[in-house]
């Protein structure tokens, strides 16, 4: 399937042009999801995803496929965030040492519900870095002597505190690599191997789905696997909650965090951890913090006083999530990430970095132009894609085999948004491969 320019710069005329003088807009119609249709019908309805892309206020100046670092909050959201500042700037103090604590136990049984746990294995976070910093850092088992591992494709953030174990626990730091290209069985034999030959590590961190290529990982059989190695597991889900359609049973997981402002699209600063109720004292509390019982897992996070505007607004952002559904969320973004990259996966140049195996992405996929790994060629790239197309990306470096651009549409990315880009990228291959 190969879509004209000058067909998709049409569409985007007139998408443009139902953004334009937004400033003064009032609020949108409630959402209603039409009742009977299957999500992957409904994940072709442009129709429908207008009615979801007028929930969000979108600039119109270039078409943003870089929602990979947080999530834009829709109108309801927004709305009730800008409440919220406004409450708690008046009432002050006498919020948060009144109503506060019973109005953050809420959203932790809403999100517990949601995932599908006991709130008492719940504890709020300012975002998911917060989170895995405190379970890696609290991480008491370790002994010197003993080893950690993680993988090319984890998060930076969660490398960066694995790495001061060396110093903090007396541990070795074992890296390893995720294959290219990438399939089911490739990753599982890959952790396999990593753990049969490294029988030092006790500690293993693995991304569900990572924030440099999009790549989902089969989470439940690594977890096993690890367990029977005598190997704990933290994961990472902060990018995939809200994105993909699965509860904390489906990842097997003791220890995981996860992220509001991603894909639940709750204000910037929210976020959550979890430990397993019989796990909690393999986590020590953050910094001997005695505002909670040891046996609380709130005692395993302490921020200080922080901004609680953005957690007395994801009750909100649940709603939202809930009127869509996981299961029409996880279809509309696999049907973008599909829309765009079967128009250029013929390119014999251009290297989609996630599988055709649609348990292994979501809305995030990563590509590379075949020997243009370094940080300045895909720097480049993504400028390129800025200057000449108005589309907005981000170049990703971690992988073993070279950098490359990060694409990331949103719910309320339309079918002509990503159609654009699969014209620019067929124009970037031809430019590049000559």
């Amino acid at each position: 399937m190969t879509i004209s320019r000058r067909h998709v710069v049409a569409g985007l005329g007139a998408f443009a042009a139902s953004f334009a003088g937004r400033s003064p807009q009032p609020p949108p119609t409630p959402l209603t999801v039409p009742v009977g249709v299957p999500a992957d019908r409904l994940a072709r309805d442009e129709g429908f995803w207008g009615t979801v892309a007028r929930q969000y206020r979108v600039s119109p100046d270039f078409v943003n496929l870089e929602n990979g670092y947080y999530g834009i909050m829709p109108e309801p959201v927004r709305q009730a965030y800008h409440r919220n500042v406004d409450r708690l700037n008046e009432l002050n103090s006498h919020l948060l040492r009144t109503s506060y604590a019973g109005r953050a136990d809420q959203v932790r049984k809403r999100v517990a519900a949601v995932l599908g746990v006991s709130h008492e294995e719940i504890a709020l976070t300012r975002g998911g870095t917060e989170a895995l910093q405190n379970l890696i850092g609290g991480y008491n088992r370790l002994r010197p002597g003993d080893a950690v591992m993680y993988a090319d494709l984890d998060y930076h953030s969660a490398r960066y505190a694995m790495n001061w174990l060396r110093d903090r626990r007396g541990v070795s730091v074992e890296r390893m690599v995720v294959p290219e290209p990438a399939t089911r069985q490739a990753a599982l034999d890959a952790y396999a191997r990593a753990l049969r030959d490294r029988p030092r590590v006790k500690l293993l961190l693995l991304s569900h789905m990572n924030n440099r290529t999009g790549l989902v990982l089969p989470v439940a059989e690594i977890v096993t696997m690890a367990r029977d190695h005598g190997v704990d597991v933290i994961v990472d889900a902060a990018h995939s909650w809200g994105q993909l359609d699965f509860t904390l049973g489906d990842l097997a997981a003791d220890f995981a965090v996860f992220s509001l402002h991603k894909w639940m699209g709750a204000p910037l600063g929210s976020g959550f951890l979890h430990i397993r109720k019989d796990r909690l004292a393999d986590i020590d509390p953050a910094f001997a913090d005695e505002t909670y019982s040891r046996h609380d897992i709130r005692s395993r996070v302490h921020s200080g006083t922080m901004d609680v505007a953005p957690i007395l607004t994801v009750g909100t952002a649940l709603d939202f999530h809930d009127t869509l559904g996981a299961a029409v969320k996880q279809a509309r973004l696999r049907f973008l990430r599909d829309r765009w990259v079967h128009q250029v996966i013929d390119l014999p140049n251009l290297e989609i970095l996630t599988p055709e195996d649609p348990a292994m992405y979501g809305a995030m996929t990563a590509f590379r132009i075949t020997g243009r790994t370094s940080e300045a060629d895909n720097v480049a790239i993504a400028k390129d894609l800025m200057d000449r197309h108005r589309i907005f990306t981000v170049r990703r470096g971690g992988p073993a085999r070279g950098d490359c651009v990060r694409v990331t549409p949103a719910l309320f990315t339309s079918r002509d948004q990503v159609d654009l880009l699969a014209v620019a990228v067929r124009e970037l291959a031809s430019r590049t491969g000559r």
